[in-house]
């Protein structure tokens, strides 16, 4: 099986992708994840990105979907995987439909969490991390005992730039313009499924498993939420 996560920034796209790849027995392929491989691994592909971004330009769609297709020639992937952060545009949906037309496949499904604008704000500017330990907060869901001191270690509690409330709006604004018509693209396909993200992490996860096929898709692999 063969699935795209779509949602915009805050919608739990990451966790949702990781547990459903796990209960479904497929691979976590995560763009972010590549990419700091590669750079670690100092591949052809990790310099080539690194050159763009040194330079603080957007790393091209030619050399972000050859990581992906790389990925997926590893042996966890040969059942189906879980996109998680690819494509961003329809341009890498159309290369990525190409990809696997010349291997004979195809994507079956194109899961799109949805969450409304002021929630996504809410949850992504109440964002706070442990400077020292990485511990995250919350604002709202998981507040430290006191203000800006993290509970595990007493470090300092730091705001990530693209947390900030004036940086929000404009990672949504660009969620919009690029990333949301993919939704339109799979739509047409008849691959999208709409998924509410309101909820706990197991209600999402449970709504995902029914759209690509019911509770019986997922039964086998199993796991407990912590």
């Amino acid at each position: 099986m063969r699935i795209v996560l779509l949602g915009p920034p805050g919608a739990g796209k990451g966790t949702q992708a990781a547990l459903l790849a796990k209960r479904a027995g497929l691979a976590h392929v995560a763009t972010g994840d590549l990419f700091r491989a590669n750079l670690e691994r100092g591949t052809e592909l990790g310099k080539q990105a690194k050159g763009y971004m040194d330079r603080g330009a957007l790393v091209p769609d030619d050399v972000t979907t050859r990581m992906v297709l790389e990925r997926f020639k590893e042996s966890d992937a040969a059942d189906g995987f879980v996109l998680d952060g690819f494509p961003r545009t329809i341009p890498q949906a159309e290369a990525l439909d190409a990809a696997l037309a010349a291997a004979g496949q195809a994507v079956d499904h194109a899961l799109l969490i949805e969450v409304g604008r002021e929630e996504l704000v809410r949850r992504l500017a109440g964002r706070w991390i442990c400077r020292a330990c990485q511990t995250p907060y919350h604002d709202h869901s998981a507040p430290p005992a006191k203000p800006g001191v993290c509970d595990a270690c007493g470090g300092e509690l730091y705001q990530r730039d693209d947390d900030r409330p004036e940086v929000v709006g404009a990672r949504l604004d660009t969620y919009e313009k690029q990333t949301a018509p993919l939704a339109g693209y799979y739509e047409r396909a008849g691959k999208l499924a709409r998924i509410d993200g309101l909820g706990g992490i197991e209600d999402v996860a449970e709504k995902l498993g029914r759209a690509i096929g019911g509770p019986a898709a997922v039964a086998a692999a199993h796991v407990t939420v912590e």
